[in-house]
């Protein structure tokens, strides 16, 4: 009955491991619904502040700010790429990171370089691996992010914008759709992109108080502080409903090896006991 011991030992190694992937889907389940709210609730500022920065892309004044000035060659691209801490999220970071290395590769072959931020532990490995050039990296957000744990890794990009050395600034993350769907997002940080909601060819102008320089600076890094932890609420709500499906998978697949394990056992188990009554009836036919 040796074979039958080994099945009995997958079988409670499947076991085992069922319980932990049950476990982690009713973890994530339980947490998905306050990432959906918190990011929910932080969407119509967002959006109300991507307006407000479209209608000053295309305003007319005197003073033009760094962060609208479009660079007339894009020699270096700046990425801030945000990621996950944990994995058993199923294939939400890899699908991300493939399609990264794809937009890598396309700006190589223009003759342009790439500089990363990354957000995120799973992104920050990933990245590191692979030799390409990160400038800057925060990881361990926890649920509960805040963007105070942001500012240093977006001012990195942005003081690189302002002084030449990237000529354009993407943030790039997973979209929350619903619990099944989540998009891989490329966001255009800088230059600042013109409002889509807007009429074509309108002009907008605006009275700054003190002055332009000052309103603009301020309302601009707020801008782009709001838009990348957007992005970080969107990934995190994203995490966990790619994780619970997973789990979900996981524990199902192991409910069914299971009873295939059992199948297999209950059938060694009846021929070992056929083959042990053969034996004792052929004993006593020879005596």
């Amino acid at each position: 009955m040796a074979g039958g011991r080994e099945i009995k030992t997958k079988i409670k190694s499947v076991q085992n491991t069922r319980k932990v992937t049950r476990a982690l889907e009713m973890v994530s389940a339980s947490k998905i619904r306050k990432a959906q709210d918190r990011m929910r609730v932080s969407r119509p500022y967002a959006h109300g502040m991507k307006q407000v920065i479209g209608h000053l892309a295309k305003a007319n004044t005197d003073y033009r700010h760094p962060f609208l000035l479009e660079h007339e060659q894009i020699k270096r691209v700046g990425y801030i790429v945000i990621s996950s801490d944990r994995g058993l999220a199923g294939g939400l970071n890899n699908n991300m990171f493939r399609k990264m290395l794809g937009e890598i590769r396309g700006w190589q072959e223009k003759g342009a370089e790439v500089d990363l931020v990354t957000i995120g532990q799973k992104a920050s490995s990933f990245f590191r691996r692979i030799k390409v050039n990160m400038v800057g990296s925060v990881t361990h957000m926890g649920d509960l992010p805040s963007v105070d744990q942001l500012i240093g890794v977006i001012k990195v990009m942005l003081d690189a914008y302002t002084s030449g050395q990237v000529d354009r600034v993407f943030v790039v993350y997973n979209s929350f759709i619903n619990t099944m769907v989540q998009r891989i997002t490329f966001d255009q940080l800088l230059p600042l992109p013109p409002s889509e909601t807007d009429v074509p060819h309108h002009d907008w102008d605006y009275i700054y108080e003190p002055d332009a320089r000052i309103v603009l600076d301020h309302v601009i890094t707020r801008y782009i502080e709001s838009l990348v932890y957007q992005a970080v609420l969107e990934n995190v709500a994203s995490e966990h409903a790619a994780r619970m499906v997973a789990m979900k998978a996981a524990s199902d697949n192991a409910t069914k090896l299971i009873g295939t394990l059992n199948l297999i056992y209950n059938k060694a188990r009846q021929a070992a006991i056929t083959q042990e009554i053969s034996e004792i009836v052929g004993g006593a036919a020879a005596v």
